[in-house]
């Protein structure tokens, strides 16, 4: 069972430090990032921290208003092997809910590189993500509407899940792929190929 702190003068200290923490290691890995997937802290329980849907980030049931705050605690964001995400620094690791994705891609950028078109993300704490072999798109449909939700990964395990509107355009270069012998709509970039979903089943209206 998760142990979850409940002192909230103890947990409103504990968070200034790991801020402190952060910070001080935040350009110590690639990109600028901390390099969280090195660090094997022991796990120190859970926090009141959410991120939700829309990508908006609450502590103890208050949206986090500050972005340069978030940005700093989207840099030591980790998805683990049991499917939780955590803020982990070199000394502690912390779970905190995620209502979806922890990210949110809201831009999307079309360019050619090689004859190849090449989708570019930014996400909503500004992470800039190119689509292609190392930074794959995954498609779900979902809920009972069949909403299609797209997907790109940022880095580690962590996701971005992608906005209607991009989603929108993202979907306008869809393209139909002969897949495994099947009729497929999928998108390229970067010279790999995500399906979207069969034919058929676009054609349905699914």
């Amino acid at each position: 069972m998760a142990k979850t702190r409940t002192n909230t003068k103890t947990d409103a200290g504990d968070l200034a430090a790991l801020i402190s923490r952060a910070q001080a290691d935040r350009n110590a890995g690639k990109d600028g990032l901390p390099p969280v997937e090195r660090w094997n802290p022991p796990y120190c329980g859970d926090i009141d921290m959410e991120i939700r849907a829309d990508g908006t980030w609450f502590y103890m049931g208050t949206p986090i208003g500050r972005p340069a705050l978030v940005r700093l605690f989207s840099t030591v964001l980790r998805r683990d092997e049991d499917e939780k995400t955590y803020l982990v620094t070199p000394v502690e690791k912390i779970g905190i809910r995620v209502v979806d994705a922890p990210f949110l891609a809201v831009e999307m950028t079309v360019s050619e590189e090689s004859n190849e078109q090449v989708l570019t993300f930014r996400t909503n704490v500004g992470d800039v993500v190119r689509a292609g072999p190392d930074n794959q798109l995954r498609f779900v449909v979902t809920g009972e509407a069949d909403q299609l939700k797209p997907y790109i990964l940022v880095r580690g395990r962590l996701e971005a899940l992608v906005n209607r509107a991009v989603t929108y355009d993202l979907l306008a270069l869809g393209e139909e792929i002969e897949i495994d012998g099947e009729a497929t709509y999928a998108i390229r970039s970067a010279g790999s190929v995500f399906p979207v979903m069969p034919m058929h089943r676009l054609e349905a209206g699914v």
